[in-house]
């Protein structure tokens, strides 16, 4: 199978760490050795500091420049990638090498990828990743769109039920959705020895582990409030955001100051020590789709406290994998972290739960609705 992925969200030189989890799927994809897959990742023009082509762990991606008007991005940016990508896949197509576009969020990478795959006369698949599906459907001018696009695709993919459910709510017609979740990789993020860890990153226990743009929807600030009613507890931030100033004078403003300590953005390859420092990892998220930090930390043997949203239950299933608040209050926060502590599975029981979480079944569902979808099209 020829497979053109098509989505904003991928990394790039000048942001190494943005999509890694779409990228994480595609490579799984590439490693079955059943697609030739090419990534279409528009950036917004000029980028200069993005090449047109890459060769990225093997996959060959290629960054079409699209133009969007300051302040008007979410109106415009279905037109600016549809004028981009069609550009360049129209190109793919001439050469042989698209069979199915792959497309990865909703909007306004999806709506996009369905109109140049009914000028181009090629499926589409979109997959519908959170906020995508979560937040931008309130918005009339892509509520519309969305709708259409969920219509128009040849199928659907959800990281999630609660996501189906989501789309379902859309109209999305039942038979074209399929629930494929997202994996982790369990070569990367395993047990490590954590008091070296620790001692690397000069952390005494309890060590809490927040990971996630530093952006008030992560919920870095109701983690910041609790650490008052967590004992001794230090808090470990990892990332970059609009909201960073905030954070850093709410920590001080609540007392906490020296007990926060923001590391910045780190690349992936440096997150497994993090983990395997932390005694829990907190995901306080208001909406998520699946987090890829929560299961990273999970497969480190790290178990998390997570906000009550829909799908965080699909993850934290067990009480080896933790516990989800029973609200989203700093209080609330507190009670589980305290609670975990208190009464911690071991890292060897939430290791096993993680392993139910590995990218084969994802892998082999994808492919098979893949080839369900082309065996019924009809170019």
């Amino acid at each position: 199978m020829r497979i053109v992925s098509f989505t904003t969200l991928y990394p790039n030189p000048a942001r190494p760490n943005f999509g890694v989890f779409v990228e994480n799927r595609l490579r799984h994809l590439v490693a079955s050795r059943q697609v030739d897959l090419t990534v279409v990742a528009p950036v917004r023009w000029p980028s200069r500091e993005v090449p047109y082509r890459q060769l990225r762990h093997g996959i060959e991606i290629l960054y079409p420049r699209f133009f969007t008007i300051p302040g008007l991005g979410m109106y415009m940016a279905p037109f600016g990638l549809y004028l981009a990508g069609k550009r360049t896949l129209s190109k793919l197509l001439l050469q042989g090498r698209i069979d199915l576009i792959d497309a990865h969020y909703i909007y306004p990478d999806g709506v996009a990828a369905t109109w140049i795959g009914r000028a181009l006369k090629i499926p589409v698949v979109m997959t519908a990743r959170g906020t995508d599906i979560n937040v931008l459907p309130e918005y009339r001018f892509p509520r519309a769109l969305i709708r259409r696009a969920l219509a128009r695709a040849a199928g659907l993919i959800s990281v999630s039920a609660a996501l189906k459910e989501r789309l379902l709510a859309l109209g999305a017609p039942p038979a074209k959705v399929r629930v494929l979740r997202n994996g982790v990789d369990l070569a990367q993020f395993h047990v490590m020895d954590c008091e070296t860890a620790r001692a690397k990153h000069q952390l005494r226990r309890p060590v809490l582990l927040s990971v996630g743009s530093l952006l008030m929807a992560k919920g870095h600030d109701l983690t910041i409030r609790a650490l008052p009613l967590i004992p001794q507890a230090t808090l470990v931030i990892v990332g970059e955001g609009a909201d960073a100033t905030t954070l850093r004078a709410m920590a001080e403003a609540v007392g906490v100051k020296n007990r926060v300590r923001f590391m910045g953005t780190l690349p992936h390859e440096q997150l497994p020590d993090l983990y395997c420092a932390a005694d829990v990892l907190v995901h306080a998220s208001e909406r998520e789709g699946m987090a890829n930090v929560v299961l990273e930390a999970l497969a480190s043997g790290t178990p998390v406290v997570g906000s009550p949203i829909p799908g965080m239950d699909e993850v934290i299933a067990a009480s080896e994998a933790g516990r989800i608040m029973t609200e989203r209050t700093p209080e609330a926060l507190a009670a589980a972290v305290n609670a975990l502590l208190a009464a911690p599975p071991s890292r060897a029981q939430t290791r096993a739960y993680a392993e139910t979480f590995s990218w084969d079944a994802t892998t082999e569902g994808q492919l098979a609705f893949f080839r369900a979808i082309l065996a019924t099209h009809k170019r």
